[in-house]
């Protein structure tokens, strides 16, 4: 298929495979330029019915495929993604504007990812249950097999275009499932590029199937029915919801938004703190569910920190994401770069302080720093997806976790502190799933559990966790038959 990475270029053949369809075409434009980087198919509601059929059919030969053929598929599937790593950062770039140093982290995490499936691939099993633990239970002997779901519709996001679709295609492959995989149709060129890979490791047909369209002519039909075992979906809070509603009694997992917050106690190392907020908070934009929203700074540092934070911020430099200086680019589309522009103006018009950056004449967005701000505010409150964070001030660490709790998310947090002792407390009282400590809650592995309370979903990703979502655990009990008699 032919890939346009810079307007002006000439086409380059990329090997995607054909997304299943036949309905209109869906353009793919750059976020940065409006160039069309790419067109492809998309299904009909009608030619949903043949893709699940086509699903059923093939589950029931993957499932009884064994874990070292499996490994060997998605071990190389990893060595692809590695050696193509520069072509896969320069597609995401294209279609996604993720500026090309972020593109290439998240193609290298990508490989991890699938690197870490072949891996847990191997240890799909159960484990032994000592019987003999109640009278009962005595000259008995049991175990547990985990067994796969059969087919996992997997709903992925625009913002990180293959490694997202990782988190879902790949655990759902070791654990012997099968998945219809429906990528966002603002970055299906990726997905598609991953897919493509898969065919070429080996996978089989029909294993995998990819369908592009509109979340309520594709999406919901393919939640609702009765073939599907189960949905892996990371988007927002609203469509999850709906989702969930949707798949009734289907194993479900959930990775929705947050507005992580970041303390900073008075005794943290402040130059590694503001270093990191500003990585966290305006990589990629912002455009990242676990990127740094809140800052909650100690009284005794809140100044320095907001001056620091400032000064960093103002050095990052926003263009063009397939130049290698560029550390910001454009949001997603001209909807959501509008959203960020009302929800900062509402803000100012509150009492809001801009302390560096800020909307520009021509739609862009400068990468902005707001002090002053409530809790309440949107900027605070909701979940921006911008390059915007918010400084607020905490009379101690009490005060810090109260506001960093009040919050509908609850996905990830940091702490930055020198006191084991305020780390472990925080730890323990912060009301979200991942609690990072001296690091923002942007940091993630690929291989650690991941996933929310609260509006921020249900359900856990990383491979392990993964699987264990996408299996089925069977109790196997035998009874001992006595053939001699006991001493």
């Amino acid at each position: 298929m032919d890939v346009v990475l810079r307007q002006g270029e000439a086409p380059r053949d990329y090997a995607l495979r054909e997304p299943v369809g036949s309905g209109g075409p869906l353009v793919v434009r750059s976020p940065w330029d409006g160039h069309e980087v790419g067109s492809i198919a998309t299904a009909r509601p009608e030619e949903l019915d043949a893709v699940l059929e086509r699903a059923a059919a093939a589950f029931e030969l993957w499932r009884w495929t064994p874990s070292w053929k499996r490994y060997q598929i998605l071990h190389r599937v990893s060595e692809l993604i590695t050696e193509r790593r520069e072509e896969i950062a320069r597609l995401i770039a294209a279609e996604a504007a993720k500026p090309l140093k972020d593109a290439r982290v998240e193609a290298a995490r990508a490989a991890s990812t699938w690197r870490w499936a072949a891996e847990e691939s191997k240890r799909t099993m159960g484990e032994l249950v000592e019987m003999g633990a109640e009278e009962i239970g005595q000259g008995r002997f049991g175990w547990t097999i985990r067994e796969p779901l059969g087919v996992i519709v997997a709903i992925s996001p625009f913002n990180f275009p293959i490694n997202l679709v990782s988190h879902k295609v790949a655990p759902a492959l070791a654990a012997a499932n099968v998945v219809v995989l429906k990528p966002a149709s603002a970055t299906p060129l990726t997905a598609l590029y991953l897919i493509g890979l898969l065919d070429e490791a080996g996978l089989p047909e029909d294993v995998v199937q990819v369908v592009v369209g509109a979340g309520g002519s594709i999406g919901t039909p393919l939640v609702k029915d009765a073939r599907v075992a189960m949905v892996t979906f990371t988007g927002s809070p609203a469509v999850g919801q709906q989702i969930a509603a949707d798949a009734g009694m289907k194993r479900v997992t959930l990775e929705l938004g947050s507005n992580s917050a970041t303390i900073i106690e008075a005794d943290a190392d402040l130059e590694l703190a503001v270093q990191r907020i500003v990585a966290g908070g305006f990589a990629y934009s912002g455009q990242t569910c676990i990127s740094v929203q809140r800052v909650i700074a100690d009284r005794a540092v809140y100044g320095q920190v907001v001056l620091e934070l400032a000064e960093r911020v103002a050095a990052l430099r926003t263009g063009d994401p397939q130049d290698e200086a560029t550390d910001v680019s454009a949001l997603i589309d001209d909807k959501e770069s509008e959203r960020v522009r009302a929800w900062v103006q509402e803000a100012l018009d509150l009492g809001a302080r801009l302390e560096t950056g800020g909307p520009q004449a021509d739609g862009g967005l400068l990468p902005m720093v707001l002090t002053n701000v409530t809790r309440d505010m949107k900027v605070c409150s909701r979940e921006v997806f911008g390059p915007v964070v918010s400084v607020l001030e905490a009379r101690d660490l009490c005060d810090a976790i109260e506001i960093a709790n009040d919050s509908d998310y609850g996905l990830q947090t940091g702490v930055f502190t020198s006191d084991l002792n305020k780390a472990l407390y925080a730890a323990r009282r912060l009301e979200v799933g991942g609690v990072m400590i001296n690091e923002v809650p942007t940091f993630r592995v690929d291989h650690m559990p991941y996933g929310g309370k609260k509006l921020s979903g249900m359900g856990r990703e990383g491979l392990k966790y993964a699987i264990a979502e996408m299996t089925e655990l069977k109790m196997v009990a035998v009874r001992e038959i006595e053939w001699c008699p006991r001493p």
